[in-house]
């Protein structure tokens, strides 16, 4: 005969469920966003609703598969949120200030899906915008607005990434076009089967800009895997091997890299934009955590310690809403410089790895693990930091406009 055991369970053993989504945390401790235009304000809240309705249920779960969430590209094309500042004939104004909200905005919710919007618009539309011509813009362009056609920027290559000016890979003149032959490595959108915009040097040594369809014989794209950061959008490693381009695909405004920074120089401000976006996450989950966790028989939150350091996170983002608002206001009067760019990069980056390790940090054990929002936001600002130009690469632009003495060689 069995005799049945009862056991009682002490009370607080089962942790409850912290909400860091959470949209009770002021986040503009300055004001810097109140007078904003009422029209870069509707692109903000238009960027917010997308976040929570669309990318917040589903953020965890591809960050932790690494599959690719392909089904919110249409779905921000639908919402007009693949634009980045850029504005095609028959399409709303879209500001650069509201290109920076909906950037802050969508790294919020999720490093990943920001950054699909940077490589989409940012960089694959725009040089076809910037250097493509009607035709191009209209066959390639703007399916790649409406989110129908993914579109790839592919520059960086695997030994040349801050040293970009020296690409290898070659466009040789044939009849009829060009054949590429080379390699790039960590390029967004590269192995999704979409258009990829590759840089090259011609016969004469001029970099040119090519745009290639992923179904083309030779394209061969690898999705590179075991990233840390960034896991549900695919970068890749691509081989080029004797792919033909038609004249028809080669872009006439891509004559030379100043061409190719332009492009570069037109997506720094996202970049600082995007810090800002992570950092806000991960300041406005601390202070949730420290009100709703409890040890020692009171919240976080009624920590001296714990209150120093929120203090500390939210003189940080305020610093960097300022720099990015000031740096945007800057660009829309024509007065942004390659240095002032590079000090908003490098600064924002910088500072938001600050909160997101303070973050981290206050959550304690909690703060290791990818569903309780930090962490994703953490590992992601490792990439940030390092995309579109590193730290040092950024310190050395603005050392050389400092001193008026370049030390890049």
């Amino acid at each position: 005969m069995t005799q049945e055991t009862t056991y009682e369970f002490p009370t607080g053993v089962t942790e409850p469920d912290y909400e860091l989504w959470t949209t009770d945390v002021e986040i503009d401790p300055t004001g810097v966003f109140e007078d904003l235009d009422p029209e870069d304000r509707a692109w903000w809240d238009k960027a917010r609703a997308f976040t929570l309705d669309e990318v917040r249920p589903v953020a965890h779960e591809y960050w932790e598969t690494a599959d690719y969430p392909l089904h919110l590209v249409k779905k921000l094309g639908d919402a007009d949120l693949l634009r980045d500042g850029q504005t095609p004939k028959g399409y709303a104004p879209m500001s650069a200030m509201a290109a920076g909200l909906v950037n802050m905005e969508l790294h919020r919710g999720d490093g990943s899906v920001g950054t699909i919007v940077g490589v989409q618009a940012g960089l694959a539309l725009r040089s076809i915008l910037q250097c493509g011509s009607p035709e191009q813009i209209e066959k390639f362009g703007v399916p790649m607005l409406r989110g129908e056609l993914p579109g790839a920027f592919a520059l960086t290559e695997p030994t040349h990434g801050s040293d970009s000016v020296s690409l290898e890979t070659r466009a040789t003149r044939v009849e009829g076009g060009y054949v590429l032959n080379g390699e790039k490595k960590w390029i967004g959108n590269g192995s999704v089967g979409g258009i990829s915009v590759v840089w090259a040097r011609d016969d004469e040594g001029k970099v040119r800009g090519l745009l290639v369809d992923q179904q083309s014989a030779g394209y061969t794209a690898t999705t590179i895997k075991n990233k840390l950061s960034l896991r549900a959008i695919w970068q890749a490693h691509i081989r080029l091997e004797n792919v033909f381009v038609p004249d028809e695909m080669v872009l006439p405004g891509a004559n030379s890299f100043k061409d190719t920074a332009a492009v570069l120089f037109a997506t720094r401000l996202g970049v600082a934009w995007a810090a800002v976006g992570h950092a806000t996450a991960c300041y406005e989950s601390a202070v949730a955590y420290a009100k709703q966790r409890v040890q020692f028989g009171r919240p976080l939150a009624a920590s001296q310690v714990v209150q120093e350091r929120l203090a500390r996170m939210q003189s940080e983002l305020a610093t960097i809403q300022l720099l990015a608002v000031q740096s945007t206001r800057r660009e829309m009067a024509g007065k942004l410089t390659g240095p002032a760019a590079s000090l908003a990069k490098y600064t924002a980056t910088r500072t938001a790895r600050s909160i997101a390790a303070n973050a981290r940090d206050l959550l304690g054990g909690n703060g290791i693990l990818t569903d309780n929002r930090v962490a994703r936001h953490f590992a992601d600002m490792e990439a940030l930091h390092t995309y579109e130009g590193t730290e040092t690469v950024q310190a050395l632009i603005m050392g050389r406009a400092i001193t008026g003495i370049s030390a890049f060689a």
